[in-house]
Order: structure tokens, then sequence, then C-alpha cells
């Protein structure tokens, strides 16, 4: 298998205190990610709030992370917009901040056509050599990258290397694997769908619940890739419950609540993310409890 990025890939969330990025608690998850089996690091992403921050707050995450790292996990950042010009002045900072890669999503509100779209990623692909991964997820962004399409990037744009995908969709997943090829990246947007997708040919996952379980999530990636489907199962069913419950409620609410019940970060939100509703957070940790990542 030669895709370029392969295995677990978190994305990130990014710690609060008192209304302002946690600098500190962004050092202390790199590092806990890195000593526990995270194969690369998604910061500003939509786990990580990226809409609520402003653009130096991003840059700084960003350029936080790449520090933090220090290339031994790559650093995929989050630069995308519906503003095509914003989202290459986001794609190039991170170039030059020293990111391996960006996951640019659907430009989202506006409700480009399929056209809008080929010509919005080739046009923050061409402003920058490092890969570009598209990050497909309708429900967000009200349009869907049809095959065709990402298959005409691909052609075109010798850097998009690579898909999120978060339609949903194993049909068209399934088509995004035969048609774009096996260099081409495949990676899951879903927890839930990253065994299945991995079985038809993906190539791993960019993962909300590897905040909190990540060596069990790139365990279970790498046993699939390397062919161990029992061990792979085995670990799909462990992490199935706790996949379903981070989206209780709107991501990144639950894992946020979760990491904060651990005692990882605070629970701080920017509007108009907020807390978990009470009931919800009670059912959430029991669920957590079970895996004893709280008392």
């Amino acid at each position: 298998m030669s895709a370029r990025f392969q295995g677990s890939f978190v994305a990130m969330v990014t710690p609060f205190r008192n209304g302002k990025v946690d600098e500190a608690k962004v050092r202390e998850l790199v590092e806990f990610h890195t000593s526990h089996g995270t194969d690369g690091l998604i910061p500003c992403g939509t786990t990580g709030e990226s809409p609520a921050l402003s653009h130096d707050e991003h840059r700084r995450v960003v350029e936080l992370v790449v520090e933090a790292a220090q290339g031994r996990i790559p650093v995929i950042a989050g630069t995308g917009s519906n503003s095509t010009a914003e989202a290459i002045d986001l794609t190039r900072h991170a170039e030059r901040a020293g990111a391996a890669g960006a996951l640019v999503v659907n430009p989202y509100y506006n409700k480009p056509t399929q056209e809008g779209l080929y010509r919005h990623f080739r046009a923050v692909a061409e402003s920058v050599a490092i890969p570009i991964l598209v990050y497909n997820i309708q429900s967000r962004t009200a349009v869907n990258v049809e095959t065709a399409t990402l298959e005409r990037l691909v052609r075109d744009a010798r850097n998009v290397v690579g898909v999120k995908e978060a339609s949903g969709s194993l049909d068209q997943m399934s088509q995004v694997v035969a048609a774009c090829g096996p260099d081409f990246s495949v990676l899951s947007g879903d927890d839930n769908l990253t065994l299945p997708l991995l079985a038809i040919g993906g190539h791993g996952v960019i993962s909300v619940i590897a905040n909190i379980v990540p060596r069990e999530t790139a365990e279970m990636v790498h046993a699939a890739l390397d062919g161990d489907w029992k061990r792979a199962r085995e670990l799909h069913y462990k992490l199935f419950p706790l996949a379903r419950a981070a989206f209780l409620e709107t991501n990144p609410i639950p894992i946020k609540e979760a990491m904060a019940m651990a005692s990882m970060i605070e629970p701080e939100f920017r509007l108009p993310m907020c807390r978990m509703g009470d009931a919800n957070r009670e059912r959430f940790r029991a669920i957590l409890k079970s895996y004893a990542l709280v008392k």
C-alpha cells in the first residue's frame, strides 16, 4: 500500500481557558498523541472549533502543533474556508509553518456547483507545494464532492493526494477508492465507519474518539492494514459504543466533555458551541466509565 497518508490521525480539539487558546494544553495533547500511537495530528478542523477561531488564533494553533510535534509525526493543518482566497491564505501559512499537508473542507454556505468545487480545490492546491486532503462533509456544508469531481482534481492537481470521506456512504467511498487508485489516501471521517472503509480499500481515519482513546484507535486501524481482521473487528466492536456516544450532541461537544471529565482539558467552548445537556452528560459519563476513562 503506497498511499501518502495512512493510519490513525486525530482531529484535535482546541483547548480553551478563560476564553483564550490554552497553549500549554495544546502542547500536552501533542505529547499525549505522539506517545500513544497516533500517526498524525489534524489541528483546526471541525473538532478544533475552527469556525470560532480568529485568523491569528488559527495560525497560532497550527504553529504550536507543528513546533510541539518536532517532526515526530506529520501535522496536517485544517485550512478550509468558504472563501477561496481565505483558504489559500491559511494553506500558505500552514506550508510556511512546516505542516506536512493541509485538510481543506468543502466551501460551506455558498453551496457551489461541482465546477465551483473543482475550481476552489484546484486553486488552493496550486497555491502551495504541500499535499492537500479534500474534506468532504455534506452534512455540514450542504454540498457533496462527487466522485467525478474528485477524480478530475486528482488528475489535474498533482498534490491533491487524498480525501477525508465523511459522506457516511460506503457506496460513495467504494466509488472513490475504485476511481482514484491505490496511491490516493481515503480516510474515514466517521469513527463508526473506519473498519468498513478499511475493508473496501481505505487507508485509515481522521478520528474524533482518538482524542481520548488514541492507542486503541491506532491499533484497530493498523490491525486492519496488516490484514489481522479478527483483531480489527474486536477493537471495532469495543470502540463502537464510544464512537456512537461521541455524537450524542454536535461534535466536538461530547468529546470535549469527555476530555474534561478525564481532567485532560477545561470544559470550555466557543459560542455557538456550548456545554452538553445534563441528561446527555450523565449518559455519556456512564459510557466513559465502562471504558475506565473516568471515575
